[in-house]
Parts: C-alpha cells; sequence; structure tokens
C-alpha cells in the first residue's frame, strides 16, 4: 500500500490551534470534561488539551467497530466506559475521525444517559458525505471527502498512527 500527504502536519497543529481557541472562548469560566474516544484519539486529543486556555478534567471512551477492515462493520461494542461521573457537567466528546456516524451516535446516545447538563463534539476530520447515521460536530478540525486515512493516530489495521501527517492509504 502507498500513502500520500493530504494534511501535513503544520497544518494540522494549526488547525488544533484554531479549535482550542474557539472551545477556550465558548467555555470560558467554566471547567468541562473532555472526553476522547480512544485509540485514535490520542496524538489529536493531547494537543488539544495542552492547547486550551481553560481548565479541564479528561476521561476516556473505548468503542470498536472496524477490526481489521477499511470499512466499519456497523457492529459497535464498548470496550472501556468513562470513570468520572457526567450529570450536570459540560461534557466535549472528542474525536479523530467522524465517518459513517455509526459508532459516534452509539457513543453520544450511551453519554447522554448519563445526563451532562451539555454535550458537543470535537472532530478532527469530518467525513460527512460517508454519513449512515445523522451527527452534529460543533467543533471540526477538517471536512474530508474521500479516502481511506491514516497518520496523526489514525489507522488501518492499528498500522500508520505514527506518521505525523494525514494521508491517503492508497
Amino acid at each position: 500500500m502507498t500513502r500520500d500527504i493530504l494534511i501535513p502536519h503544520d497544518d494540522i497543529v494549526a488547525k488544533i490551534e484554531e479549535l482550542a481557541e474557539q472551545i477556550s472562548s465558548d467555555y470560558s469560566g467554566k471547567e468541562p470534561i473532555l472526553i476522547g474516544i480512544l485509540n485514535g484519539v490520542i496524538f489529536f486529543f493531547s494537543e488539544l488539551v495542552m492547547k486550551l486556555r481553560i481548565p479541564t478534567r479528561i476521561d476516556f471512551i473505548r468503542a470498536a467497530s472496524y477490526g481489521s477492515s477499511m470499512t466499519s462493520s456497523g457492529a459497535i461494542r464498548f470496550v472501556k466506559d468513562v470513570e468520572l461521573p457526567l450529570k450536570g457537567e459540560d461534557v466535549i466528546l472528542i474525536e479523530d475521525i467522524v465517518d459513517t456516524g455509526l459508532t459516534l451516535c452509539h457513543i453520544v446516545e450511551h453519554l447522554k444517559s448519563k445526563e451532562p447538563a451539555s454535550l458537543k463534539i470535537c472532530a478532527l476530520i469530518d467525513k460527512a458525505e460517508r454519513r449512515e447515521r445523522a451527527v452534529t460536530v460543533d467543533y471540526c478540525g477538517f471536512q474530508v471527502l474521500a479516502g481511506f486515512l491514516v497518520g496523526f493516530g489514525l489507522d488501518y489495521d492499528e498500522k500508520y498512527r505514527y506518521l505525523p501527517d494525514i494521508c491517503v492509504l492508497r
């Protein structure tokens, strides 16, 4: 397989700074809980948290739907749940890529059952054209039309996460 750079690392960092500024402004005077969706989000999540100008608490959730395939299986299973209590809290769900929306919708429904005061979604990549379930991305880094993406935490069968750029796998 070959890979072509789609979004260079410097552009990713600049976009994360913009997202951090917007979130910091929107949540000024508040202390939201940021929930990262493992595993791919760790690069984006850590960069975003370090650029915020507001206090936050962090937690993680893990759901799986891809396995070793380049397409979602559609079957979502939770591997790790959040540990912080969310009732009455402002929550921002952080995702690396929103594709079909199936996994994210499942996670959102699960988190809403914990009765947060608010729940917003921040995603580095939005591939809306592949959407099977409606998802509102409140804070969006990049909209990408097509291609299987790897790098900056995104993987194919646990490979390529280490790449500093976001690349299209061919």
